[in-house]
């Protein structure tokens, strides 16, 4: 499990405002049916690190019924700050306000201009509220072996049916492809 942790350190340390974003700085963590915080009980959480190596950011797969102002379909991220909006977005122009890169042209964010800089089309989900962690709490979660780790891909960040994702997830993990994976992509940067 140390060596998940590391991997960890390792793949988001570099990157914590908004720049062009190559290399991935995120991961999924995939909770464990063990997990029993209600927050993150069967729950897939994408996350990257802030400057102060918290960690920060939004389940995936907890959408609820209710709408911004426009409409707009509003997801649950997490327990943190539940009446901010924040947003997760794909954009080839590196965004004006600070926004966390994730992967290559996919950025999350709670500046309001970014919010506002959202065009029809493009593709975003916007979440109410944040999952967050202090520094080393993450750490200190996955060396009690409450999350799966696998890389982040942007077919998962943007799904419509969410349903199914954490059991599709559960299933890749369980196969013993997460720590490879990892091992792997740290390996080719």
């Amino acid at each position: 499990m140390r060596t998940v942790a590391a991997a960890l350190l390792l793949l988001l340390v570099p990157f914590v405002v908004a720049q062009q974003n190559d290399k991935p700085n995120a991961l999924l963590l995939i909770a464990k049916p063990e997990l029993q915080d209600p927050n993150f009980r069967e729950t897939v959480v994408l996350v990257t690190q802030a400057a102060d190596a918290s960690t920060v950011g939004v389940i995936l797969n907890r959408a609820t019924k209710r709408k911004t102002e426009k409409g707009e379909p509003l997801w649950f991220g997490g327990p943190v700050m539940r009446e901010a909006t924040v947003t997760l977005f794909r954009s080839e122009r590196v965004p004006s306000a600070s926004a966390f890169p994730v992967l290559k042209d996919v950025y999350l964010s709670m500046h309001p201009a970014n919010l506002e800089a959202l065009t029809p089309g493009q593709r975003y989900r916007l979440y109410s509220g944040f999952s967050g962690w202090a520094p080393g709490q993450l750490q200190s979660e996955l060396a009690r072996d409450g999350w799966y780790v696998l890389p982040p891909r942007e077919e998962f960040l943007f799904r419509g049916d969410t349903h199914n994702l954490w059991r599709e997830l559960m299933e890749k993990a369980r196969g013993g492809r997460a720590d490879r994976q990892i091992k792997t992509d740290i390996l080719s940067s």
